[in-house]
């Protein structure tokens, strides 16, 4: 079994696999050189007999390291460090691009106690938490942060930055919603569709996400007050969406959009200036939502909002990428 979860589905399998008495083994992506599909602080979690989530090379790596798992063909000292693709026959073998090359290092002998109270700080906090993995002892310490800039190897210790969960906050339950939530749920988004319309709400019937009746600003101040969250206005009612940006404008969320066409927009930005909005925060708002793709269809313009998201998320972390010299 292999999935693509985040960290925290990562990590939350970890935990459950322990507490069942499994055998576990924790893997982290230190370093990549050439076009490695995987980023360097990618995880994956293993158990001695085969199974496994997450992801360090989307190729054949997993297979073959865990195949040496089971078979205990790793050095039983951990925390220890493994090469992947060092040469070009290994890394064609394994699937890596050519000229691929992983660095990684794996963690047997997890502590339950630390991976509960991790999982417990991103949950009930919200969180942004440093793993640090001390490569000489193997002692993993936590502390809260306030960075998104979150991986660092050395030739003493590992820290890992993990946040909570990046939620969608829709506000409208209508149906381009539909598209935009099923989109974001494939992406691992937790989503959040708000909608005080009655005939609007008792319709939405979207697995997987949760739907709250809360005025769109009352939702906002619940579910968007940290640096993961994200808020688009998709009503095409000027009173419902404006009530939600006003309260999005001027919170932590990463990513606020609203719906529209380049004149609505442009009336939005006045109609909010008045209502005190300042210039600065104005220059916040992603209005038309979405690239410009010549997206007509609700699916296409779902395809556009998640496009425009995901590219911005990357753009924060290739320049974090950058800052810490990461190959």
């Amino acid at each position: 079994m292999q999935s693509y979860g985040s960290d925290q589905e990562v990590l939350q399998a970890a935990h459950e696999w322990l507490q069942q008495g499994h055998e576990v083994a924790l893997v982290t992506v230190l370093k990549t050189w050439g076009s490695s599909p995987r980023p360097a602080g990618s995880l994956m979690v293993m158990r001695r007999d085969g199974v496994h989530t997450g992801s360090v090379s989307g190729g054949c790596v997993e297979e073959d390291l865990v195949q040496r798992y089971r078979d205990q063909q790793l050095s039983e000292n951990y925390p220890t460090l493994v090469d992947y693709g060092v040469n070009r026959e290994d890394a064609s073998r394994f699937g890596l691009p050519c000229g691929g090359r992983l660095e990684l290092l794996i963690e047997n002998n997890l502590d339950i106690s630390i991976l509960k109270e991790l999982l417990d700080t991103l949950h009930e906090l919200q969180a942004v938490v440093a793993r640090r993995i001390n490569l000489h002892t193997g002692e993993v310490t936590l502390k809260a942060v306030d960075t998104e800039q979150g991986f660092e190897y050395t030739p003493h210790y590992v820290s890992k930055v993990i946040g909570p969960r990046w939620s969608l906050l829709l506000i409208g339950a209508g149906h381009l919603s539909r598209y935009v939530s099923q989109m974001a749920l494939m992406l691992g988004y937790r989503v959040i569709i708000c909608d005080p319309r009655e005939e609007y709400a008792q319709n939405w019937q979207v697995e997987g996400t949760e739907l709250t009746t809360l005025m769109p600003d009352d939702a906002v101040k619940q579910y968007a007050q940290q640096p993961r969250s994200i808020v688009i206005a998709l009503t095409h009612d000027p009173k419902l969406d404006d009530m939600a940006l006003l309260d999005a404008l001027e919170s932590p969320a990463f990513y606020v959009g609203a719906l529209g066409s380049r004149r609505n927009s442009e009336l939005r930005r006045q109609r909010l200036k008045q209502l005190g909005i300042s210039t600065e925060q104005l220059q916040r708002l992603h209005a038309p939502v979405g690239l410009a793709i010549g997206s007509h269809t609700p699916a296409e313009i779902a395809v556009s909002i998640l496009a425009e998201i995901t590219r911005q998320r990357n753009a924060v972390s290739n320049s974090i990428k950058r800052s810490l010299n990461v190959v």
